[in-house]
Order: structure tokens, then C-alpha cells, then sequence
């Protein structure tokens, strides 16, 4: 796997000026094309490539799980996916028409709510914010990445990348590829929580997004409308329930 992060010198400036070893977090241009088109270039840092393809279909609503995917190939920073959905293009102009034409009202309108009776206790929501500390190792190095978890029950996955976006775009492939039932868990995030994330979760069927951050007005709109219970400001051993708190037990 590519490392993460670069060693380089740098000059620190406190009482005096030294030069000093420092770390800081890699990002890489990565190109994702689907049946010979391309769909975008995407800043991210230069791992999980097949997760982040998957989990970015998903969540634009260009596939509809990971099975409508027949191949995957990863070149250098290019990655090449084969899909036999008859309606692909229709679906790829739906989505570049909601972007361009639609904005977010495009895109919630093509955005199911989301259905599912999980809840979770306030010690769940801490124990989650905990466990996501913990396992920011590139973040502690760095100061430079983001870090995505999807708890299910006992397991968790938790990737970080220089982009939040991505890093839940990382999780969410790789909860699809190991066949993780999405309406039973939820997603910690690390970043702030505006609409178009919002949105990613729910067209996977994720009922339930924390953050140590805030959600936006985009966010909280999308929650509202989507049925997604958002919770934020995790820290300190408390948390706001923004959006359907019924989900929450405390």
C-alpha cells in the first residue's frame, strides 16, 4: 500500500529559527473511468482505490450495489471499472444534470428516505468518538487527513484521507465489498457535515451520521428530509442531536 505521508525539512519558528523533520500527508490526482468515460479526477490520498470507487458510485446513485460492477482495474492513479447496467449513461446524466441544473434540490429529489429502525445509546456515540481518536494514526503524524468509521454492532471500519468526503466514500466500499448491512450501522465522520455528504449516506441507507464538527444548513436540511439522524459536536463527553433524535437512547 502507498504511504500516506512524505518526510521533507521544514523551518520551525518559536523562540529561534531550526530546521526540523517533518511529516505531511500525501494527496495524488486519481482518475476514475467507467465503460470508457471518464467520470471525474478526484484529490485523495493514494489508497483504497477500489474501496473509494465503489463507495463514490454508490453514494452519486451511479450504481446501485457493488454486484452491478463486473471489473475493476487499477493502474498507477487510474482506475478503469466495467459496469453491464443497461441504464448507466441515463443515470450518469441524471446525476451530472442534478449537479449543474438541480443543485442540491436536484440532487434530494433523487434521494430515497431512508428506512430503518437502529438506534444507539449516548455510550455508544462516545465509545465511537473514542475508537476514531485512536485510530487517526496518519492525523497524529500529520495533522493532515480526515478519518471516516462505519460501525456495525462490534466491528468497525475506519479509513483516513486528506479528503472527508473521500474517506466516506473509502468506508462505505469497503462496508459493501465485505457485505455489511448499511440501515444497521452508522457513520463517524471527523469533518464538518454538509448536505452533498448527507446525501452520499443516504442513498446508501445509513441511518445515522456523528461528527466531531457541525452540520451545515445543507446538512441539516438534507437530514431533515431524508430521515437522517445527524449528531455533532462529539466531544467532551456530550453531543447535539440535530436532526431525528429518536434514533439516539440517552
Amino acid at each position: 500500500m502507498p504511504e500516506m505521508f512524505k518526510n521533507i525539512k521544514a523551518v520551525r519558528v518559536d523562540k529561534e529559527a531550526h530546521e526540523i523533520d517533518e511529516k505531511i500527508s500525501r494527496d495524488e490526482e486519481i482518475k476514475i473511468i467507467v465503460n470508457k468515460t471518464v467520470i471525474g479526477n478526484f484529490s485523495m490520498s493514494p489508497t483504497y482505490l477500489k474501496e473509494f470507487s465503489v463507495g463514490y458510485l454508490l453514494g452519486e446513485g451511479l450504481i446501485s450495489s457493488a454486484e452491478d460492477i463486473t471489473d475493476i482495474n487499477i493502474d498507477n492513479r487510474i482506475v478503469e471499472i466495467t459496469t453491464d447496467l443497461a441504464d448507466f449513461d441515463l443515470r450518469r446524466e441524471l446525476v451530472m444534470s442534478s449537479d449543474c441544473f438541480g443543485g442540491m434540490r436536484g440532487k434530494m429529489d433523487l434521494t430515497k428516505k431512508v428506512e430503518s429502525d437502529l438506534k444507539v445509546t449516548k455510550e455508544e456515540i462516545l465509545a465511537a468518538s473514542k475508537k476514531l481518536r485512536e485510530s487517526s494514526k496518519i492525523w497524529s503524524e500529520t495533522g493532515g487527513t480526515h478519518i471516516a468509521a462505519l460501525i456495525n454492532e462490534d466491528n468497525i471500519i475506519a479509513i483516513e484521507d486528506v479528503s472527508r468526503h473521500v474517506a466516506i466514500d473509502k468506508v462505505v466500499g469497503a462496508a459493501k465489498l465485505q457485505e455489511i448491512d448499511l440501515s444497521n450501522s452508522f457513520m463517524f465522520s471527523s469533518g464538518r457535515m454538509p448536505g452533498d455528504m448527507i446525501i452520499k449516506i443516504a442513498r446508501v441507507g445509513i441511518p445515522i451520521i456523528a461528527s466531531k464538527s457541525a452540520p451545515t444548513t445543507s446538512g441539516h436540511i438534507v437530514g431533515e428530509e431524508a430521515n437522517i439522524t445527524i449528531v455533532g459536536f462529539v466531544r467532551g463527553g456530550r453531543f447535539n442531536i440535530y436532526t431525528h433524535p429518536s434514533r439516539i437512547l440517552v
